[in-house]
């Protein structure tokens, strides 16, 4: 049986969420309405990509939230394993936790990846960009985490103007 993967577009409503962050608390996407937000999906806590993606994110923070915005990263880790990451890399970005993957497969991000000639389901690590009113006006739709960090800024930038 295969899942039918909706493509959200640019200009449609973000999907509304709620998950549990790092303690375990109930954040969701509606907490943050007048606000930008950079939701990004990683497949994994405390691997390279992953890593340095969130690193990434994190060192322009302050740029950011000049901007507007926040940055909530998801993945199908656990609040524990997120509240070690955080810790172990000093990570400033709200982690959400999406065990059952639900909001994960509402984004479209579930899908099947290749690695080392095997196929596997997995997270597709991509960004989406929601304006304050909860459209999405930028979707990333396969990440490269290189600089990643600084062409979501300068889009933001860009929307800002």
């Amino acid at each position: 049986m295969t899942e039918q993967i909706t493509e959200l577009k640019v200009g449609a409503e973000a999907p509304k969420f709620c998950l549990p962050d790092k303690d375990d608390k109930e954040v969701c996407l509606d907490n943050f309405e007048g606000k930008f937000v950079i939701l990004y999906f990683y497949p994994k806590d405390n691997t390279p990509g992953c890593t340095t993606e969130a690193i990434g994110f994190t060192g322009i923070l302050p740029q950011l939230e000049k901007l507007d915005a926040v940055v909530i990263g998801i993945s199908p880790d656990s609040p524990e394993s997120h509240a070690k990451f955080i810790e172990k890399k000093n990570l400033k970005v709200v982690l959400l936790s999406d065990v059952d993957k639900k909001v994960i497969k509402e984004y479209g991000k579930w899908a099947m990846k290749k690695f080392k000639g095997k196929e596997y389901m997995g997270v597709v690590r991509s960004t989406f960009l929601i304006d304050p009113k909860g459209k999405i006006v930028h979707i990333w739709p396969r990440v490269s985490v290189d600089g990643h960090p600084e062409d979501v800024e300068n889009v933001l930038t860009k929307l800002k103007k």
